[in-house]
């Protein structure tokens, strides 16, 4: 390579190192220009007359960069000719500045629109990746964070800052004291994880994206996350899939609690089919909206049985116990409790809960008692098919008697497959257009007990919630029509489509995506919690029943919820609400009214449920 080459190499790199770069190398031009200036004015002319070298110096930096001096100079032709030389090579060098500033400037603001500064915010949740339970977690955490000052959210996904700011301003509206930032980066890569300041944040929450192969994906941030250095905060992390949860397990770490999207779905829309109004409660218990869920230590409770406890408490309900072996909900009514449990209770905040003075006072004369109803084989129509259904199946068959039918009427090509080893439920399928009327009545929708309509995933989520929109009213309209009643619980993907499908009347809409973020957000403020939500969707143990109130108490008679405890409590079971039928149409809590007063006078009468946990 010869000297040019090297020289014309060498000078290619310091230019490409940037802005700074390209100022230096116009400095050097600069301070050439105005010494050669100045040079050739002290030796080819006399002027100015009597200026010292560091005067002509001066003389000549002021021409290079204010061209428009020249206009007043005065002296001989060959001093004019210098400085005008001297003027006009410094609008170029002016010009090539200021074109070098506004750039660099350009491509700060850029940076800093495209959200790539590393934040300093301490004690703040993370959220890596995008999609629509990004909502509601974001919501969720403002509810929770409502009383705080200086509380962050800082996202980061593969999207545009701007973007992502707006679109949360548009679904969630004002955040109140929390504060929101948005960063652009890949959450896979170590690099841009390391603008969101980790070592210091609360807790770390890992959403699965839209798309194909979504486990990979989140897979992927949990090993970026446990290869980098420093303080490891709790994470949580939504999968799609079960057949995913040993390879993030082994991704993540101790540190990562998963949760499960198709099984928690599919659990709650097979206990909502069985019990109406079941994801209704299951969706106050997650938000932070009314009552929540917390775990208390009291000395006053030592010793004492579970049955005593249940009256404990004024204004929170105790659902259970969190003991050295885990989390038990409804355990036995003599579970005595010790000085290492801790106890579970719904309230409204924990500034509420406080042992109630003196005895619990209720109504034997208004307390009933209702004979068990056996177990009946039971007919079930599952309208469309997806990827979720082969577990909502399955769970079904653990709930129902046997000798139990299953239809299955959908579209798909894999509609009741991978259905072997069933021990309750007898399975047919058929080929149906379930938005088609003609079609859906050719089933014979009314000898069935249950209907679940799933959401197909041969469709795109919006296109896929119009067509269970047009089925449920085509349902609504034939037991309308026929007089029949059947419990109806449907799938749907956005909440916005819900209000839409109220006026469906069906008995439960599970919305899978808000399910999953309002879960997200519960444990991404506290991650103790994941036992009893794992306890709440699981077949095995106690679960949430709304039963007719009429099995507990009097109807339409005036009692206490303390009353409606006491009921329950000699049943074996733990009361933890009510639901009004008067309201099951009317949003956004639906009828259901989860830890009441328990002093204030009630009246339930027909078709109003006590929701208990009970063991089925």
């Amino acid at each position: 390579m010869s000297l040019r080459e090297r020289m014309r190499y060498w000078f290619d790199n310091t230019m490409s190192r940037g802005t700074a770069s390209l100022i230096g190398w116009l400095a050097l031009v600069s301070v050439g220009l105005v010494l050669v200036v100045a040079g050739l004015t002290a030796w080819l002319t006399d002027e100015p007359e009597g200026a010292g070298f560091g005067e002509v110096l001066w003389l000549s930096l002021m021409h290079a960069m204010t061209p428009s001096k020249v206009a007043s100079d005065k002296g001989s032709t060959a001093f004019l000719a210098v400085m005008f030389v001297g003027s006009l090579a410094g609008i170029f060098i002016v010009s090539i500045l200021v074109g070098l500033l506004s750039n660099g400037l350009k491509q700060k603001i850029d940076r800093l629109r495209r959200g790539r500064s590393r934040i300093a915010e301490t004690g703040h949740t993370v959220v890596l990746g995008w999609s629509d339970q990004v909502f509601t977690i974001i919501g969720e955490l403002v509810k929770a964070h409502a009383s705080q000052r200086g509380s962050v959210i800082a996202v980061l996904a593969d999207r545009d800052k701007l973007d992502m700011e707006e679109e949360i301003r548009e679904r969630i509206g004002d955040t109140g004291r929390t504060r929101l930032v948005c960063r652009t980066g890949r959450p896979t890569e170590p690099g841009d994880l390391r603008l969101m300041n980790l070592d210091k944040a609360r807790s770390i929450v890992v959403l699965s994206p839209d798309g194909e192969d979504p486990d990979a994906h989140v897979i992927k941030i949990l090993l970026a996350l446990a290869k980098r250095a420093g303080d490891h905060p709790p994470v949580v992390a939504s999968l799609t899939s079960s057949r995913n949860l040993a390879a993030a397990r082994l991704a993540g770490g101790s540190q990562v609690h998963l949760v499960d999207s198709d099984d928690t779905a599919s659990r709650l829309i097979v206990q909502s089919s069985r019990q109406s109004g079941m994801s209704v409660v299951c969706m106050d218990l997650l938000n932070f909206d009314d009552g929540e869920i917390y775990l208390r230590s009291d000395a006053a409770l030592t010793g004492r049985s579970y049955g005593d406890a249940l009256h404990a408490y004024q204004t929170a309900t105790v659902i259970g116990l969190r003991r050295a072996g885990g989390v038990v909900l409804n355990p036995p009514m003599d579970t005595v409790i010790t000085a290492e449990d801790e106890v579970v209770v719904i309230a409204h905040d924990d500034s509420l809960i406080h042992l109630a003075s003196g005895q619990a006072s209720f109504s034997e004369k208004n307390i009933t008692v209702a004979p068990a109803t056996p177990l009946e084989p039971e007919r079930t129509l599952v309208l469309n098919w997806n990827a979720r259904a082969e577990h909502i199946v399955r769970y079904l068959d653990g709930y129902v008697a046997p000798g139990s039918m299953l239809e299955i009427a959908a579209g798909h090509p894999k509609a009741g497959t991978g259905l072997d080893g069933l021990r309750n439920l007898t399975v047919n399928v058929k080929e149906c257009d379930t938005t088609d009327r003609y079609a859906l009545e050719a089933l014979g929708v009314g000898l069935y007990q249950h209907v679940i309509v799933l959401s197909d995933d041969r469709f795109k989520p919006q296109h896929a919630d119009t067509r269970t929109l047009m089925t449920l009213l085509q349902l609504r309209d034939m037991q309308t029509v026929a007089g029949e009643r059947y419990s109806i619980v449907s799938e749907m993907h956005d909440e916005n489509n819900r209000s839409l499908a109220e006026v469906t009347e069906a008995d439960d809409i599970v919305i899978s995506d808000t399910v999953i973020g309002l879960l997200l957000a519960q444990l991404a403020e506290n991650r103790h919690l994941a036992d009893v939500f794992s306890y709440l969707f699981d077949s095995r143990g106690s679960e949430i029943y709304p039963r007719p109130a009429s099995s507990y108490v009097t109807k339409d008679a005036p009692v206490s919820f303390s009353t409606v405890i006491e009921s329950a409590r000699r049943r074996g079971e733990t009361a933890i609400g009510y639901r009004l039928a008067s309201g099951v149409n009317q949003p956004p809590h639906y009828g259901v009214v989860l830890n009441p007063s328990k002093s204030q006078p009630l009246t339930l009468g027909e078709g109003d449920s006590v929701i208990v946990l009970s063991e089925r």
